[in-house]
């Protein structure tokens, strides 16, 4: 059997820069669990993007991601982008604070066990979401394979993404929605689910492909990276004491009886507004609304 051409993609600066000390230990049980690869680090914002998409479209059919939440989104964009992208396979090992994603996936948050087992892994194909924004007034598109959100989310992580990530990226973003709590006010949406459209004043909506997000916040109790639909969570005009007081059942998953919850299943979601509306995917800033939001299904070859 031929070996799979491999290329891993290590984030020296995830995990509050910790990365660079794991990586030779990832590298040395790499290679004794039998896997032959090639690595690059990567250079900043947006270079793992490049990297995953070069390594595609050159025939690697294993591509690791070695990093947080933002690596493996990147690497995951990578490789979709690439014309060739149903031949390739991501891996993940996890190196960051969030783990967001590999908490619905399966995937073990400790590097060791994951190096140690990722060899030898199943592949799955699971659902990817793709958005269509705007972006310095430019048209933009992005994949996110865990979950993107629009309104109060998508403000505080706006604000954390201008701070310094020294302690990684949970603690800026626990910083950004403080500030938030403080300057947020809710949005007037105009909201199509498929056909059907209508108008709502929301806290936030996010498009959930996976369970959690925010560094564990179990947003979409129900989600399943398999099933070919968003679970759209709508947090509607909730006031900011019930927003306090209802913020810690969000990592039970509780927060789903609020009677200003709504979830609802769907495969395609727009959103505008005359507000201004800002957008993030997987933990990423993105833009603003207007945005278009579409599940792909079975759109991407994981390896568990």
């Amino acid at each position: 059997m031929a070996a799979v051409k491999t290329k891993v993609i290590v984030n020296p600066v995830a995990g509050a820069k910790t990365t660079y000390r794991k990586w030779p230990v990832i590298n040395e049980l790499l290679q004794s669990g039998g896997m032959s690869f090639e690595y690059q680090y990567t250079e900043g914002t947006g270079h793992a993007i490049e990297l995953a998409r070069e390594a595609t479209a050159s025939g690697y059919q294993f591509v690791v991601a070695v990093g947080g939440d933002g690596t493996v989104n990147e690497v995951a964009n990578g490789i979709l982008q690439a014309r060739d992208s149903s031949e390739a396979t991501i891996g993940i090992i996890s190196t960051g604070t969030g783990g967001d994603f590999i908490r619905t996936a399966g995937i073990t948050r400790d590097y060791i066990k994951a190096s140690s087992c990722l060899h030898g892994a199943e592949r799955r194909m699971i659902d990817v979401g793709v958005v269509d924004f705007t972006k310095n007034n430019q048209p933009s598109r992005r994949y996110f394979i865990n979950s993107a959100g629009v309104g109060f989310d998508a403000q505080a992580i706006e604000a954390a993404s201008r701070l310094p990530k020294i302690f990684g990226g949970t603690v800026p973003y626990v910083l950004g929605l403080l500030k938030s709590v403080i300057s947020y006010r809710n949005k007037l949406l105009e909201v199509c689910f498929n056909d059907r459209c209508e108008q709502r004043k929301v806290l936030t909506m996010v498009m959930a492909n996976g369970c959690y997000f925010g560094g564990g916040m179990c947003i979409a109790p129900n989600a399943d990276i398999y099933d070919g639909v968003f679970d759209v969570v709508c947090v509607g005009d909730v006031g900011k004491i019930d927003l306090l007081k209802t913020f810690p059942k969000i990592y039970k998953g509780t927060h789903i009886t609020h009677p200003l919850v709504k979830i609802e299943r769907s495969s395609h979601v727009e959103i505008k507004s005359a507000d201004k509306v800002f957008i993030e995917a997987d933990g990423e800033f993105l833009g603003e609304c207007p945005a278009s939001f579409r599940i792909i299904p079975a759109a991407l070859s994981l390896a568990i």
